[in-house]
């Protein structure tokens, strides 16, 4: 494992000196480095809407150099990324190659069956992360390691940047509250890749029963964990735009509780609001939309916080950032029914909703994981791949 992991850093090491200021270049656009590992094969490919190498997708690269594809796993939101957060996607047909879609969102376990697992020799992992402990596709790649290292599969891990990458903050999971959107031990925002996640998980025996998985990854070209890396693709439908993804860290928290953060609107994650929320001339109604059908205080009336004219430099600068939950706390005062049982989940500690309710500020909440903060940036150097 630690060879592997000096070889990879020394490869990328070496690419990056020697390509110092061109654009970054994806894991998948390496083919190199996988190709050989894909010849005569069967091959699963996990991607979603995201997995694109230059104008083409994956899955279409794939097929035009002749590699034999036995079907394609798919994350929360569905293969092709318009299904709500959370909905229960169904397996199907992808309509333009006919490959066999296996939906793994909303499978209960999450981990491909014995007999899907029967069908492919390699899995091809390709997905565009956003760098939070709460966003899924960690987790799945997780599982599908896991379900790889039961059946001695290999597993090809095609890396992405993150455009989250530049900092770590939050706490550490308390595994008690361990969920879909809580699966490691990990602060908040982790700073990693997943390329370099995938290490750690293997390093750290993170699987069920110690076990480790057979996994190689590809790793960008050009990139480094200052990059600030705009997506081309929008990961999931309620993330549209790059600074909804900066915000995300902090607004995702009202999932976890009474309060809209503007799912059914042209701008999720960049607005929250309440239809009791005093004092706001800005509002918003939440409707009926692709990727959110039935979204919290749907066609009512919401007044609050519009946080589009905030600039990324300052969201930068709060990084996780408490404010926003407790600017609307105490707006509304509704004691503890302000939250659902969510938001531990979310949070991932019992503390902060404690902390809130006492009326502690965001700043002196965020001195109590400072020490999670910097423990786990020392836990997880050996698996870093990219220049901090």
């Amino acid at each position: 494992m630690k060879k592997m992991i000096f070889l990879t850093t020394l490869l990328f090491s070496t690419i990056l000196f020697a390509q110092n200021g061109e654009p970054v270049k994806m894991g998948a656009e390496n083919t190199s480095l996988y190709f050989p590992l894909l010849q005569g094969k069967r091959v699963a490919v996990m991607s979603n809407q995201t997995g694109m190498v230059g104008n083409e997708h994956l899955v279409d690269m794939l097929l035009k150099n002749d590699i034999r594809i036995a079907g394609i796993f798919s994350p929360e939101h569905g293969f092709r990324g318009t299904a709500d957060a959370g909905e229960h996607v169904s397996s199907s047909i992808d309509e333009k190659t006919g490959i066999p879609i296996w939906s793994l969102y909303g499978s209960g376990s999450g981990k491909p069956s014995a007999d899907k697992m029967k069908q492919f020799d390699v899995l091809v992992f390709d997905l565009q992360d956003v760098g939070l402990r709460f966003y899924t596709y960690y987790a799945s790649m997780a599982r599908l390691m896991d379900a790889c290292a039961e059946h001695g599969k290999k597993m090809i891990v095609l890396d992405r940047p993150n455009p989250n990458g530049f900092y770590v903050d939050g706490p550490i999971l308390d595994m008690k509250y361990k969920s879909g959107v809580g699966w490691l031990p990990i602060p908040v925002v982790h700073g990693m890749t997943l390329g370099e996640l995938a290490l750690m998980i293997n390093g750290e025996k993170w699987l069920p029963e110690g076990r480790t998985c057979d996994v190689t990854v590809v790793p960008c070209e050009n990139y480094t964990h200052q990059t600030r890396y705009d997506l081309p693709v929008a990961p999931s439908p309620n993330l549209p735009n790059n600074h909804s993804i900066y915000l995300y860290p902090s607004t995702c928290l009202f999932e976890g509780t009474v309060v809209s953060l503007g799912r059914g609107t042209p701008y999720p994650f960049e607005i929250y609001g309440h239809p009791k929320y005093k004092g706001s001339d800005f509002s918003f109604t939440p409707r009926s939309v692709p990727g959110a059908k039935n979204p919290p205080l749907l066609n009512e009336t919401c007044y609050g916080v519009d946080l589009r004219p905030v600039s990324d430099e300052v969201i930068w600068e709060k990084r996780f950032d408490l404010s926003y939950v407790i600017d609307a706390y105490a707006n509304l005062q509704m004691g503890e029914k302000f939250f659902t049982a969510f938001f531990e989940k979310l949070v991932g500690v019992e503390y902060i909703r404690q902390d809130i309710i006492a009326g502690k500020s965001a700043d002196e909440i965020k001195k109590k994981w400072q020490n999670d903060v910097e423990r786990f940036k020392q836990q997880r150097k050996p698996y870093l791949l990219y220049e901090e």
